[in-house]
């Protein structure tokens, strides 16, 4: 078999080693739809575990799980002018239900069958589900209404990346309708804060929270917030959004009830999501030059044994304290696996797992049986910890879960110095502000006239955008008081990067 050939190195071409580390992790591959990914078990169990995560976060906060169609009738998509326009140029659209055989052998739509309303692939799910809640909603008594969608979406994509950005994607989307803008905003502000301690907590990606600006903000929405993380290549990634979006869909859908005083009132919705695409954000802000790095928090496999040994003679004994750790460590609600794979050595067992990203691997051969230890070894550095070590068996074991933990929080706290070392604060010249996003990129904050003027212009020069306004936690202080671009007074301040 030829040797497999060495990972591109981060700093060579970030771009290249995102790709090469999502096929060899066996994240996922290229489908037979230009465009569109299959996601293979191992990066469909990290999703997995961000759902359940998710999932219990939304129902501790009142939210039950439904589904809705995926086909949307072109009528409903078109009734909010500004949602329309913002996903018009992405939308897929079904106009025949069956085919039939053509003249040249072939198949082709069936004229008979033609629709006589097309049918959009789903893009997103307000209007649809706004529909519906007008069916459901007739009296304040039935406010809130907080729901959630895990579904798939379809948007056609010009250029398309492994996780980051694909014609069809996996999602949650939150649908809720409210009795007040009050109660609304307060919804949006809620979940923003869900999404955060999401990333903070298992994915160990600290991002920034903010309000996007008018022209990158949700179309139909009357705010949208997001949570913005820093990549290892200084890029931004939009890892989730919030939107109030007022009344605008009530209105269209007829979304009424009626209020305590009696008075017939439009509901207020918001909406919010998170994708899949935030398997591709932990993969570029924990991955290494080796592969790929899992917080043990999403990891399918936290912890991999791997025997050692030579002949049979040997054998016996080391599995069987194999699988007694792994029985040990899984009484702990620890997710082990026991790679006893007879045709691989074990250089190629280290080697295959570093690169999935496994947090923590133990090696047991007969002299370790012997002294009764383990060899524990964490996938890679992390600040106060031992990187490999020998350890008496029952003390291993014991001491694993917490090891893992400190991992975890080890790796956030190594992305947020990573963020903070690239976030350039009081930058007030134009010039300067073209070299940093030109250079070494990063988060820059600066202040920012309002102006859709101002802010086309650094795009056009910089390829930069207003990544988010932040919200009062990430504000600098003080705050700057002229416009970055144009010197003119500042009306808050921005944090802009080139993004994905």
């Amino acid at each position: 078999m030829a040797e497999e050939q060495a990972l591109t190195k981060r700093s060579q071409d970030f771009s290249a080693w995102y790709n090469e580390v999502v096929l060899r992790a066996e994240l996922a591959d290229y489908s037979p739809v230009r465009g569109s990914m299959v996601i293979r078990p191992y990066g469909y169990g990290i999703w997995e575990n961000m759902q359940r995560a998710l999932d219990e976060m939304f129902k501790a906060t009142g939210h039950q799980n439904a589904y809705f169609p995926l086909l949307i009738p072109q009528s409903f998509i078109a009734r909010e002018a500004e949602h329309v326009e913002g996903f018009a140029k992405e939308m897929a659209i079904v106009t025949h239900t069956r085919l039939k055989a053509g003249p040249g052998g072939g198949l082709e739509p069936d004229p008979d069958s033609k629709l006589e309303e097309p049918l959009i692939v789903r893009p997103t799910s307000e209007t649809i589900i706004y529909a519906m809640f007008a069916k459901w909603v007739q009296s304040y008594r039935d406010l809130p209404l907080l729901i959630n969608q895990w579904a798939n979406v379809v948007r056609w994509e010009m250029r398309t990346r492994l996780f980051l950005r694909t014609a069809e994607f996996l999602w949650q989307e939150g649908h809720t309708a409210h009795a007040s803008e009050v109660e609304a905003e307060e919804e949006a502000r809620r979940m923003l804060g869900v999404y955060r301690q999401f990333m903070d907590q298992w994915m160990a990606m600290p991002p920034l929270t903010g309000l996007k600006s008018e022209s990158e903000k949700f179309p139909g929405a009357v705010r949208t917030y997001a949570v913005e993380a820093l990549m290892q290549d200084n890029r931004g990634l939009q890892s989730g959004t919030t939107h109030m979006l007022g009344q605008n869909f009530s209105r269209q859908f007829d979304l009424k009830f009626q209020s305590e005083s009696g008075v017939e009132e439009y509901a207020w919705n918001t909406s919010w999501g998170v994708s899949t695409r935030l398997v591709g954000g932990l993969v570029m802000t924990h991955g290494d030059d080796a592969g790929i790095v899992l917080p043990p928090n999403l990891a399918p496999i936290q912890v991999v044994i791997v025997p050692i040994y030579r002949g049979d003679d040997e054998r016996a004994g080391v599995l069987e304290k194999a699988h007694w750790a792994a029985n040990v460590l899984r009484a702990e609600q620890v997710r082990v696996h026991v790679d006893d794979r007879p045709t691989a050595t074990p250089g190629a067992k280290y080697y295959d797992w570093e690169r999935k990203g496994v947090p923590l691997r133990v090696e047991i051969g007969p002299r370790d049986v012997a002294k009764q230890q383990l060899m524990v070894v964490l996938r890679t550095e992390a600040a106060g910890l031992s990187r490999k070590e020998a350890m008496g068996e029952a003390v291993a074991v014991m001491t694993i879960p917490k090891r893992l933990g400190e991992y975890q929080r080890a790796l956030f706290q190594a992305a947020l110095r990573r963020r903070e070392q690239n976030s350039h604060r009081g930058v007030t010249d134009y010039g300067a502000f073209r070299e940093i996003i030109e250079g070494a990129g990063g988060f820059v904050y600066a202040g920012w006239c309002g102006g859709r003027d101002c802010e086309e212009k650094v795009k056009a020069d910089t390829k930069a955008t207003i990544r988010l306004l932040p919200l009062q936690e990430f504000r600098s202080s003080p705050a700057p008081t002229r416009c970055l671009v144009c010197g003119g007074q500042a009306q808050g301040e921005a944090v802009w990067a080139r993004a994905y």
